[in-house]
Order: structure tokens, then C-alpha cells, then sequence
């Protein structure tokens, strides 16, 4: 496949200051008027179709905890983990864990270190650095870790032989990668021009739902989830309905991170990008775009 060599052919990642200011260092109040309480900026899941905003958040992390194979007292490694919806849950409901969460953004960081302190949780230590650029040091890796889990990071990645590499040297031998992304069920494609690449994914990846199944060189894939773009159609309205709710909320916060004179502009074009991606999602009732899950596994030594 010339896209699979194409991207053997980049660097880890491209265009990621694009991508964090349009979305990981945009002013945290812009993003909690819109998403839920655990503040999950990625496909939620609703397995009857009434859940509200909060209850698909929890139902997604759970999907998460059984498909990982997540015990209590395990090390874990959340690679790209937003503001911490994923990191703060595996904190609660595994006290005995020890959760590493990284993020490019100290937006996010600062945001979760709180979230933590407020919680009084000491299991989940944050990391600020650039994945595609980073060095592991001996006591990042330390023991190693039994799980890394990464939610919507890989499609902001090009070369995924790379980064798959560099994930594996943070897992055990008989340690086991869960990988969340987007995707096309058969076409994988760039993000090159227009205005959802100008505003909002800059640098960006479409993955086709086979794509992974071309970077087993470090670690293969053992299992492989498809979850219909419906759940993200209804997460996308959800934020929607939550954001046009919270103008008042939300407002000072646009103000603060585009600035006055571009602050209604900016309110519509979050209200677009919404509108745009449930549309995409719910395409051909969510079997032509959606949500893939793959569990990786390193081999044993």
C-alpha cells in the first residue's frame, strides 16, 4: 500500500505546535463549557442511545478498563492523555496503581495536577513532553509498564513503525499496548487542505480500521474493535447542545485565548467543527467512519 510506505517515510508526527494550539493549549474553560465532567475529549459511548453526556464518558473509560485487561496494582502509561479524563479514572477505581500520564501541553498538565490534588489522589504522577520527540530516561522506564493506553493520539502521527517502537520499549515483555482512534472503515488519507485541516487538524491523520495491522514490526495486534461513528455523532451533538447552552460560561474564555475582535468568529467555528464531525460520524448510519480499538502485545522475551 503506497500510504503504508509513505508513511514509513515521515517523521513521528508534523505540524504539532498546529495542533496544540488548536486544540491542547486552548484555555481549559473553552473546552469544559463544551465536553463532560470527566472532561473526555474523545469519542464517548452510548450503548442504549439515552445515556447523557456523563454517563457515555464513564461507559467508554469502563469499555477501556475491560479491553486493556486493567487490574489494580498494575504500572500504567497513558501516552497523549489530554486533560486526564482516562488517567484521573485509572487513579480512582485502582488505587493501587501507578498511572504516568504524558501530555504535550502544560495547559493540561496544570489542569490535571489540580484535579488530582482536589481528588486526593497520589497514584498519577504527569509528564510534559512531545511524544514524537522525547527520550525515555532509565527512570521514566524503570520496571517498565504492564499497559500503555493511548486514546485519539495516533492520528495526529505519521510514522507509526516509529512511534510504535518507541511504545514499546515502556512495556514489559507480555505488556500490552490499547490504542483508541478515529478512522475510516476502508480509506486511510492526510489532512492537506481545507478548512477543518486549516482550523482544527492541521498536520492531521484519517487511519483506515486496517491500517495498524501494516506496524507489527515491535508489538502485533492480538484484537481489533469497531464502534460505530453513531457514539461519536451523539458525543459531537452532546458537546454541541452543551456549548450553545454555556455561552455566557464560555465566552471569556474564547476572549482570552483568540482574543476579542475573534471571539464570535471562534464561538461559530466550534459550533461548525461540532456540526461537522457529527454529520461525518453518522454517515451511512457510522459504518464508513468511526472508532477503532486495537490491543497490541509485546512478545515475551
Amino acid at each position: 500500500m503506497k500510504y503504508v510506505e509513505l508513511l514509513r517515510s515521515r517523521p513521528i508526527a508534523i505540524e504539532t505546535a498546529a495542533a496544540n494550539s488548536q486544540h491542547y493549549e486552548v484555555g481549559t474553560g473553552v473546552l469544559s463549557a463544551c465536553l463532560g465532567p470527566r472532561m473526555k475529549y474523545s469519542c464517548c459511548l452510548y450503548p442504549k442511545g439515552t445515556e447523557t453526556l456523563a454517563q457515555a464518558e464513564i461507559a467508554m473509560l469502563e469499555s477501556y478498563v475491560e479491553k486493556a485487561q486493567l487490574r489494580d496494582g498494575m504500572r500504567i502509561f497513558d501516552l497523549g492523555c489530554g486533560w486526564g479524563s482516562l488517567s484521573l479514572y485509572l487513579a480512582e477505581v485502582f488505587p493501587n496503581a501507578k498511572i504516568t500520564a504524558l501530555s504535550n501541553s502544560k495547559t493540561q498538565k496544570q489542569y490535571i495536577d489540580s484535579e488530582a490534588s482536589r481528588k486526593g489522589l497520589s497514584n498519577l504522577n504527569v509528564v510534559t513532553a512531545d511524544i514524537a520527540e522525547h527520550t525515555f530516561t532509565a527512570t521514566e522506564l524503570e520496571g517498565a509498564f504492564d499497559r500503555v493506553l493511548s486514546i485519539e493520539l495516533f492520528e495526529h502521527m505519521k510514522n507509526y513503525e516509529l512511534l510504535l517502537a518507541k511504545v514499546s520499549t515502556l512495556l514489559k515483555p507480555g505488556g500490552k499496548l490499547f490504542v483508541h482512534l478515529f478512522a475510516h472503515k476502508d480509506s486511510p488519507y492526510d489532512f492537506e487542505t481545507g478548512w477543518m485541516t486549516d482550523f482544527f487538524f492541521t498536520g492531521g491523520t484519517m487511519p483506515s480500521a486496517d491500517l495498524m495491522l501494516y506496524f507489527q514490526r515491535d508489538l502485533q495486534v492480538t484484537q481489533q474493535w469497531w464502534v460505530s461513528g453513531k457514539h461519536y455523532a451523539q458525543t459531537c451533538n452532546d458537546w454541541l447542545k452543551k456549548m450553545n447552552a454555556s455561552k455566557v460560561e464560555i465566552w471569556p474564555h474564547l476572549e482570552e485565548t483568540y482574543g476579542k475582535e475573534e471571539t464570535l468568529k471562534w464561538f461559530h467555528r466550534w459550533q461548525v467543527f461540532y456540526m461537522a464531525c457529527a454529520e461525518l460520524f453518522d454517515w451511512a448510519d457510522g459504518d464508513t467512519w468511526g472508532v477503532c480499538h486495537y490491543l497490541f502485545e509485546k512478545p515475551a522475551r
